[in-house]
């Protein structure tokens, strides 16, 4: 038990699981705001492929976004520029200054996401070392295929292994880059990184959904996603000068949309490797957070809710129940 610890929620689980609705409704009965933990969602222009809510910006450096329909804060959306490499050191950093405002005003914080990694960050307040990119390893690397470079992390880091989208290229060469920096890997939860001891107690909810129904939600919102304009979202990005390198170091359909674009592939061919891939996402996804016992499988949203208001009522928290 931890006396007087400051409450934070953590709504996680595998891509179009349903992360997002459930966030919305426990920050509207719980007097929440919501900070995005997804690694993509913090770069501007990219909204369609990311499945960013609908709002308007109206915050600051570290971005504030209110859903038009529910009126809920979100942080950590739209906060840098598609150019600028942005990483899970930087997330915490930012990320922490959130929740300590959302804390400071009465409020609960929500982790919403599936990037597991960022998670883990700020659960257990993960120290990082200063790994500053090696541009003449990364130039010697980049000649290699994706199937050597993974084959080659694999052998340096075969947790990370597990976890990593094997055909990114740029995320692959970054790891290895890791790896190759720190020499010793220190035994902390087979982990590489420092865990610090956290002020913060957590409640992790992970949404579980049949293999069945989990599929068919992620076909439905790429297709939805092509129909909102994920194509010509790619196609806008190009055009204000991103390369077509840069866009598909952000992986899925972020991938593919440009070998199509480019004639490499047919459209029905971009359509199903981009269900494809974020389906394999989805397993990456589950693999990483089936590690961390401390989170909590639930499908039924009054089970959620429940064992939210348990939670936050447990050693006499002062926070507001709604």
């Amino acid at each position: 038990m931890i006396p007087n610890t400051k409450k934070i929620l953590v709504i996680l689980g595998p891509t179009s699981s349903g992360k997002s609705d459930i966030a919305i409704k426990l920050a509207k009965k719980f007097n929440g705001e919501i900070i995005s933990a997804d690694s993509r969602q913090v770069f501007r222009g990219m909204d369609v492929g990311t499945g960013k809510i609908e709002g308007k910006f109206v915050g600051d450096s570290i971005s504030n976004w209110r859903s038009n329909l529910h009126n809920i804060p979100h942080y950590m959306i739209d906060i840098v520029s598609p150019r600028t490499e942005y990483n899970v050191a930087k997330f915490k950093k930012q990320a922490g200054k959130v929740i300590e405002d959302i804390l400071r005003r009465g409020k609960i914080p929500i982790i919403c996401g599936g990037t597991g990694f960022w998670i883990q960050a700020i659960v257990d307040n993960m120290n990082f070392p200063e790994v500053k990119p090696d541009r003449e390893l990364r130039k010697k690397l980049e000649k290699y295929p994706a199937e050597k470079l993974f084959a080659m992390l694999k052998k340096l880091d075969p947790d990370r292994a597990k976890t990593i989208d094997r055909n990114n290229k740029v995320r692959l060469i970054r790891a290895i880059e890791i790896c190759k920096s720190i020499k010793k890997v220190p035994e902390i939860q087979n982990t590489r990184y420092k865990i610090q001891n956290t002020k913060y107690q957590f409640l992790q909810i992970g949404l579980k959904l049949s293999r069945e129904k989990l599929y068919d939600n992620i076909e439905n919102r790429v297709l939805a996603r092509f129909d909102q304009g994920m194509i010509d979202e790619v196609a806008d990005l190009h055009a204000d000068g991103l390369s077509w390198k840069r866009i598909q170091s952000f992986g899925l359909a972020y991938f593919w949309i440009p070998e199509y674009l480019t004639g490499k592939i047919t459209q029905n061919e971009m359509v199903e490797k981009v269900i494809q891939a974020e389906r394999n996402y989805a397993k990456r996804q589950i693999t990483w957070f089936k590690r961390d016992k401390r989170i909590q499988w639930m499908e039924d949203y009054r089970k959620i809710e429940k064992a939210v208001k348990e939670f936050l009522k447990k050693y006499g928290s002062r926070l507001a129940l709604f």
